[in-house]
């Protein structure tokens, strides 16, 4: 099985059929390194993620250990950068700022918990450890061990900002 998808699964708690049926296609078309099942995946999961009103590319690049929390109207722009163990939940937007200085999309780190309807756009760096709290508003660098909370944003500064809230974490021992 793919490390990538092994990863997810163990995120929910290892059990393979609590894993949204559009991310293990997600995961599938991703490690395939064949065309034909390339071409089969990529069509079951355009068809699961219509179903649940994701908007996710299907070359996006996401990390090990990604957990959807109610998946429903998710959307994340192709050329976001999500590192691993991130937790996003339903209503969840990243995107991309067209204008200004902070035109382009988030990189977002390791053990990332984002709440429901929040929004994180531009060319912004989202640190490690960092909880969104949910119906937040981020278009501006949040640092590693932080909690975001509000719209207007504020940062709130936590040494354990994501404990007890990034659960079965993925350890990817073959850095």
């Amino acid at each position: 099985m793919d490390k990538k998808l092994e990863s997810d699964i163990s995120r929910y708690g290892g059990n393979k059929n609590s894993l949204p049926k559009f991310q293990k296609y997600f995961r599938k078309y991703q490690a395939a390194n064949n065309r034909v099942k390339k071409i089969v995946y990529k069509i079951l999961f355009v068809i699961n993620r219509k179903k649940n009103f994701i908007e996710i590319a299907a070359d996006a690049k996401i990390g090990y250990g990604l957990y959807i929390g109610h998946p429903f109207a998710i959307t994340i722009n192709p050329d976001v950068i999500i590192g691993n163990n991130c937790n996003i939940h339903k209503g969840v937007t990243i995107g991309q700022e067209n204008r200004g200085k902070k035109k382009g999309v988030p990189i977002i780190g390791d053990d990332v918990w984002i709440g429901i309807n929040s929004t994180i756009v531009g060319k912004i760096k989202v640190g490690n450890d960092v909880l969104i709290a949910p119906n937040s508003y981020v278009n501006f660098d949040v640092p590693d061990h932080s909690i975001v909370i509000g719209n207007p944003g504020k940062i709130i500064p936590n040494v354990h900002a994501t404990k007890d809230y990034i659960n079965n974490k993925f350890i990817n021992n073959q850095n």
